[in-house]
C-alpha cells in the first residue's frame, strides 16, 4: 500500500507551479523591474534622494499616519466586528453594506466628499476652523481620510474569528466569577490578537500606498502634508524616472520590514 496521499485536485508540484507563475507575472518580475531601475543610479546617488529632506518628511507622514488609521481603526472596527457578531437589530445589513462600501467606491470621489466635508468652509470644517484648528489640508485630514478607506480590512478580519468563538465560553467564565474585563483579557483577546495583527497589517500597508483618497484633503504642500506616492508622481511628471523608483524602493523596503515584524510576531503569539 502507498504512503503517499492521494488527492482529487491537482497535485503539490502543478499547483505550486500555477502560484509560482502567477505571482511571478503580478508580483516578482514588476518588483524586480523597480530594483533594476534604480541600479541606473550610483550609491551615493540613491542616497542622496532617499535623504533628501522632502523626502523623509513625506515618508514620516505617510507611515506615520497609516499606523495610526490603521491604530484607530483596530479600536473602532474591534467595536463593529463585536455589534454585528453579537448583536441583532435593525439597520444591521445597511451597516454591513455602509462597512464594505469604501471598497466599492473610487478612492478619488472619496477623497472629494471628505475634502468638501471637512475643508475650512465646510459643514464640519468650518467648526474646526472656528476652534482653532484644521481638519482638511493637514496630517489629521490624512489620517481620517486613510481611516476611512481601510476600515473594511479590520472589520472583515474579526468577523469571522468572532462568529467561531461560541458564547458558551464567554457564558462559562462569567459563571466561574470572572469580571467582563477578564473575560475579556483572557477568553476574547487570545483568540482575536492574531486575526486583529492580521487587519492592522493589511490596514496599515493599504494606508501606506493611498494615493486618491489623500492628494485632495491633504494640500500637497511640501514638508507638511505631501506623502510619498504623491512626491513618487512629482519624479515622474519631471521625467525623473529614477528617482522616482528611488523612493517607491525605499517605500518598497521600509513597507516590507514592518509588514515582517507584525507577522512574525502575529506567528509568535498564535504558537504561544
Amino acid at each position: 500500500m502507498s504512503s503517499r496521499s492521494t488527492s482529487v485536485i491537482p497535485g503539490f508540484g502543478l499547483t505550486l507551479g500555477y502560484a509560482l507563475v502567477y505571482l511571478s507575472l503580478l508580483v516578482l518580475i514588476p518588483l524586480g523591474a523597480l530594483f533594476l531601475k534604480t541600479t541606473e543610479l550610483s550609491w551615493d546617488q540613491f542616497v542622496a534622494i532617499i535623504s533628501a529632506p522632502r523626502v523623509l518628511a513625506a515618508l514620516k507622514l505617510s507611515f506615520g499616519t497609516a499606523f495610526v488609521a490603521a491604530l484607530l481603526n483596530g479600536v473602532i472596527g474591534t467595536l463593529l466586528a463585536w455589534v454585528l457578531v453579537r448583536y441583532r437589530f435593525p439597520g444591521r445589513k445597511v451597516i454591513e453594506a455602509m462597512i464594505d462600501l469604501p471598497f466599492a467606491l473610487p478612492t478619488a470621489v472619496a477623497g472629494i466628499a471628505l475634502t468638501a466635508l471637512y475643508a475650512p468652509n465646510g459643514p464640519v470644517g468650518q467648526f474646526a476652523t472656528a476652534l482653532g484648528f484644521k481638519i482638511a489640508y493637514s496630517p489629521l485630514g490624512i489620517t481620517l481620510a486613510l481611516t476611512f478607506v481601510t476600515l473594511p480590512f479590520v472589520v472583515r478580519t474579526l468577523q469571522p474569528v468572532l462568529a467561531d468563538i461560541p458564547r458558551e465560553v464567554e457564558e462559562a467564565a462569567a459563571c466561574l466569577g470572572a469580571k467582563p474585563w477578564q473575560v475579556a483579557r483572557h477568553v476574547l483577546l487570545p483568540a482575536l490578537l492574531p486575526a486583529w495583527l492580521t487587519g492592522f497589517a493589511l490596514a496599515f500597508a493599504r494606508g501606506v500606498g493611498e494615493y486618491g483618497s489623500v492628494i485632495f484633503i491633504a494640500g500637497n504642500m511640501p514638508m507638511k502634508t505631501e506623502i510619498l506616492p504623491l512626491l513618487i508622481m512629482v519624479k515622474l511628471d519631471q521625467y525623473d524616472y529614477a528617482g522616482a523608483t528611488a523612493i517607491g524602493v525605499l517605500m518598497l523596503v521600509v513597507a516590507f520590514i514592518l509588514l515582517l515584524a507584525i507577522n512574525l510576531l502575529q506567528r509568535r503569539i498564535a504558537r504561544s
